[in-house]
């Protein structure tokens, strides 16, 4: 294994959230989470370092397997696209959120404290509660590379929010429907253009257009034209 590949998944597996954000991303703007991330001294363990920065996390973004077509799939090979193709006839239901995030670098400050680690912890864990801040989180990680001890962070806030976020974009009708949820929303339409057909001669034209864009048109025929002869 390559030194880096090595330090990156040393890092991962030594880095434990230990106080997670009790917030949660924002769904339709950027969220800005702070971080404390300590790491023991390699060479004595009465030396601290804390790092104290922050975290942009972007606005989630919605990936459909339809979207997935319209970026090609670099260096994957002609089965990745066949699997793709696949997602894209069967999988309408799939919705998946797309999250990034930037470390602001320069907004980081970093000191040592010569104390213990689980002292430092709880002094930081202390202060954080005075603060009432819910996007605060304490991360205990390595010295180097340090910025991967930061996904861990991130993607345990992702998994906590992820809920959320769909929920929200529900609410607002921004996910794609399944094939049974449009059919539903398809007949709803025609049965509300129906009504207000009903009660104004000049909206008749525009329901046959929609029933033939919805290819519907034959199923309400005797219907349509029962309204035709009333007006």
């Amino acid at each position: 294994m390559e030194k880096k590949e090595f330090d990156f998944w040393y890092a991962l597996h030594n880095t434990e959230v230990v106080q997670p954000p009790s917030g949660r991303l924002e769904t339709f703007g950027n969220t800005v989470v702070n971080y404390y991330l300590l790491s023991e001294g390699m060479d004595d363990v009465t030396q601290v370092r804390v790092r104290e920065g922050r975290i942009e996390a972007f606005r989630p973004q919605i990936i459909t397997p339809h979207s997935m077509q319209q970026s090609p799939l670099e260096g994957f090979g002609a089965e990745a696209e066949k699997y793709l193709k696949w997602l894209r006839d069967n999988a309408e239901e799939l919705v998946l959120l797309r999250y990034g995030f930037q470390i602001k670098k320069a907004e980081a400050k970093q000191y040592t404290v010569h104390e213990r680690l689980p002292i430092v912890v709880g002094q930081i864990q202390d202060q954080l509660k005075q603060q009432s801040d819910p996007l605060s989180a304490v991360v205990v990680g390595v010295d180097q590379p340090w910025e991967v001890c930061l996904l861990k962070l991130m993607v345990d806030v992702m998994q906590k929010s992820v809920m959320a976020n769909v929920a929200d974009m529900q609410k607002r009708n921004l996910l794609p429907l399944n094939r049974e949820q449009s059919e539903q929303r398809k007949r709803e339409d025609i049965e509300a253009d129906f009504q207000a057909a009903a009660g104004n001669r000049r909206l008749i034209q525009d329901l046959g257009r929609k029933l033939q864009q919805y290819g519907l048109f034959e199923e309400y025929e005797d219907r349509f034209f029962e309204l035709v002869r009333n007006q």
